[in-house]
């Protein structure tokens, strides 16, 4: 049995885009009477399946070497496009961690979403992004990879826009398609150029090339940056970074996967292609430099944030900064341990900040108050999600903090810095913002507020019993350092950044006013930051600015000269068989004759042009 549920693991894709499929006719409206649920149900059982089939897998998978699986499907002269699949302890992991927090997801989206018609829309296109996130875990094809990821942007585009009756959903779904698209075009570029220089695209393939590959520093800088463009996109960095506050427009349990799985999606990408990425050191110095200023420009950007989505998306992209500051510091492991950690921690912030919203019905930080006697539950999943989110003894991110500043403390030592940066002012963000929602007196939407049902609370619960138990986990995968070889230097910095920043979050002033101070230096601040350092404005003024006016002269010059000149020749044979009608004989005599003549002046004109008159001596 174990044999053939590892021979067959290829298949978990397949379950939730079948799920997909099967919740179609529900969601297109094809069958009415019985309501969305039925959909959702038969979306959840898919998923159970997948979850199942893949934990059963990982589960023996740890003393089997890893297998490849190669599917051929496109083949012509030089061209070979082929479906490559891994199945090892990684790629199997990501797969059971994928289906789980998808599970849930689900389960969590049913009380979210009770009363919402488009139930069964939202859970096919949950189960295509499952499917495309699953797929992407296993694939060892950089061409597959990026058709995944193709899905996953069109996915994200559905998602975003979900309530389309809304008019800034709507915009706001546009711009994450289009931001998304300019880094998926560059990525095509590099795909397209890999498999001219390799020959393959497959990972294993492309690895034996990266070892004896011989570039030229600008071929190997420019294919470098479009592969990190894709990631880049998916990851919301610098300069690529504004749609995913926008997508926080969406349902709140697809902005669950989108801050806790699609962003992962696209760093394992960028995982996975470290060793080409090796060849430029260019490519590696870009990666840091985005990196270090998404962290902490991120991070600064999500204190002055009055909405509670917001305020924890821009956290999302400030990690993801992060992941890619270590990819470009080739601390792989690093990265994945990150991911990891951060994706449980980020999933029961947005799960606890939806059930917030789903009894306060407002997302506003300064409309709410008091609510962590009648929310229990959801007060426990914020803490301990706040918690792991930052290095707080014994949690994930400690670990996975600690590992990477360990290993580079005496190497790079300025990492050191951004970290402390970023964790101090992540802590001070979710001290503020625990503050505002749970501590204090109740306001006029909190008063009542009770907690949420069991459909809500389930997920939480579970994510939350599974955060305090993740240290174990990763004790268990071998990924602890051993206590005698702790640098307590760098674990003194980094507690210590977290508890200063915990205490300027606990002893800051907060007015409900705070938001738009009176005090002139103060609100230039406040406004910097809280419109992203005006980031969009900037953009409208410089890419839009010229874009449109590329687009006004290219309109003008088809207007006035392309179909000038159309219209110039159009008037030109009218006004001519205007007048040539009056000289016309009737005689058909004198028709050939004029015919005759011009072919043969013609004629003589081109035998001149090629030279076929010059052996004749007049």
């Amino acid at each position: 049995m174990n044999q053939f549920l590892f021979s067959t693991s290829w298949w978990v894709p397949f379950y939730s885009l079948i799920g997909a499929i099967l919740t179609l006719p529900w969601g297109l409206g094809i069958i009415r009477r019985t309501g969305p649920r039925p959909a959702a149900y038969l979306n959840l059982l898919t998923t159970l399946l997948a979850f199942a089939h893949s934990l059963f897998v990982f589960k023996d998978i740890w003393d089997r070497e890893p297998e490849s699986l190669l599917i051929t499907w496109f083949q012509a002269a030089d061209l070979n496009l082929s479906i490559a699949l891994e199945i090892s302890p990684v790629s199997v992991g990501a797969t059971v961690f994928v289906t789980g927090l998808s599970l849930l997801t689900q389960i969590y989206a049913l009380g979210y979403l009770e009363k919402d018609w488009s139930l069964a829309r939202f859970f096919a296109l949950v189960g295509f992004f499952e499917a495309a996130l699953s797929g992407l875990a296993i694939s060892d094809s950089l061409f597959l990879s990026y058709a995944l990821l193709e899905v996953l942007t069109l996915s994200t585009y559905l998602l975003v826009g979900f309530w389309y009756a809304q008019p800034l959903v709507v915009t706001a779904a546009r711009d994450a398609f289009l931001t998304k698209r300019v880094g998926d075009l560059m990525l095509l570029m590099g795909v397209v150029s890999l498999s001219t220089l390799a020959g393959s695209l497959n990972f294993s393939d492309l690895y034996e090339w990266a070892q004896t590959a011989n570039l030229s520093p600008v071929n190997s800088t420019l294919l470098g940056l479009a592969l990190i463009a894709g990631p880049a996109g998916k990851c919301a960095q610098f300069p690529l970074h504004l749609w995913l506050d926008e997508a926080m427009e969406g349902p709140n349990p697809a902005s669950v996967m989108r801050n806790s799985l699609v962003v992962a999606g696209g760093a394992y990408l960028l995982y996975k292609v470290q060793p080409i990425l090796a060849l430029s050191p260019v490519t590696l110095n870009v990666l840091i430099v985005m990196g270090t200023v998404t962290a902490i420009g991120a991070t600064l950007v999500a204190i002055a944030q009055i909405d509670i989505k917001r305020a924890l998306s821009h956290s999302t992209s400030a990690y993801m900064g992060l992941v890619f500051l270590a990819v470009g510091l080739q601390q792989g492991g690093v990265a994945l341990m990150l991911l990891l950690t951060h994706a449980i921690a980020k999933a029961l912030l947005f799960m606890s900040s939806g059930s917030i919203i789903y009894t306060t019905h407002s997302q506003d930080l300064t409309e709410m108050g008091g609510l962590w006697s009648r929310m229990p539950a959801t007060t426990t999943a914020f803490v301990v999600g706040s918690a792991g989110m930052i290095t707080l003894l014994p949690l994930g991110s400690f670990w996975a903090m600690l590992s990477w500043a360990d290993g580079l403390v005496r190497v790079s030592p300025w990492v050191i810095a951004v970290l402390v940066i970023v964790n101090g002012l992540t802590a001070l963000n979710l001290t503020r913002v625990f503050r505002l929602v749970f501590w204090g007196s109740p306001q006029q939407k909190t008063r009542r507020a009770p907690e949420v049902g069991w459909q809500m609370a389930f997920p939480m619960v579970t994510l939350t019993i599974l955060s305090l138990l993740l240290p174990l986990m990763l004790q268990q995968w071998y990924l602890l350092p051993a206590w005698e070889s702790i640098d307590w230097y760098v674990v003194s910095i980094l507690v210590a950044s977290t508890i200063l920043g915990v205490g300027i979050g606990s002893t800051m002033y907060l007015h409900k006013a705070w938001s738009r101070s009176r005090i002139l230096a103060w609100r230039f601040v406040q406004d910097l930051l809280g419109y992203d350092f005006y980031i969009d404005r900037i953009y409208r003024l410089t890419v839009v600015s010229a874009v449109a006016l590329l687009s006004k002269i290219s309109a003008w010059s088809d207007r006035y000269l392309v179909d000038g000149f159309v219209n110039l020749v159009g008037f030109a044979t009218i006004f001519g068989g205007q007048g040539l009608r009056y000289s016309i004989s009737g005689q058909s005599q004198g028709y050939m004759l004029t015919i005759l003549a011009v072919v043969s002046v013609l004629g003589f004109f081109i035998s001149w042009s090629l030279g076929l008159l010059d052996h004749l001596h007049f």
